[in-house]
């Protein structure tokens, strides 16, 4: 156990910054909290058009996307102490009955089935041509010779550059997702540490703290 690599050493992403993801090629990454389509109950002039819609979508990026979808056991264990916390403040006896009874109900019917929420983020990447060939020719060197990652001078200097074109990307993806009826929002530095604090931990899953309007 004491010779496991630190978790900084697997993880590609390098630091969170200004809502960004920078990874340890240098790369930017955005990553957007999108709502779905409950496809199957569309009728059938919709779905075409949905299918329409999205191919039309696709054709239009010139760069790489990537769709994720966490699936997770739903987990009401704090609504259920909210209303455990409103039970035991209720005057009223019958209600107080009552509603320890739905707790009950609530509790065995999330137990006994297994009920998954899913939610679907894009990821918009954009990779610094200049940045992908420092790292190539230096970080590798330096890497073998320090036991560490080389930190590029130029991300610091050239961010905000470099930012500006990958929110560019971002906004022709939202166009795109917007087409086909999919709402979306991007996750800002708070955000991004607790979806990734969640993934690496899933016991800890909970909602992320933003939400689309």
């Amino acid at each position: 156990m004491a010779n496991l690599p630190a978790s900084q050493k697997i993880l590609e992403i390098e630091e969170i910054r200004d809502n960004v993801l920078v990874i340890k090629n240098k790369g930017l990454r955005t990553i957007l909290l999108c709502t779905s389509i409950n496809f199957d109950l569309k009728s059938t002039d919709e779905q075409e058009s949905i299918i329409l819609s999205y191919q039309r979508f696709i054709n239009t990026l010139d760069f790489p996307v990537q769709f994720f979808v966490s699936s997770r056991r739903l987990n009401i264990d704090g609504y259920l102490d909210d209303l455990r916390i409103r039970a035991s403040e209720e005057t009223n006896e019958l209600l107080k009955i009552q509603t320890n009874e739905y707790i009950a109900f609530m509790k065995s019917l999330v137990t006994s089935n297994s009920i998954v929420t899913k939610t679907f983020y894009t990821v918009v990447p954009y990779q610094p041509a200049e940045a992908t060939k420092e790292a190539s020719m230096i970080s590798g060197v330096f890497s073998m010779i320090t036991g560490k990652q080389k930190t590029d001078a130029d991300v610091a200097e050239k961010f905000d550059e470099w930012k500006s074109q990958l929110l560019q990307r971002v906004a022709v993806v939202e166009q795109g997702l917007s087409g086909i009826g999919i709402r979306s929002v991007a996750l800002g530095t708070e955000e991004l540490i607790e979806l990734f604090r969640q993934l690496y931990n899933p016991d800890l899953a909970g909602p992320i703290g933003v939400t689309i309007k």
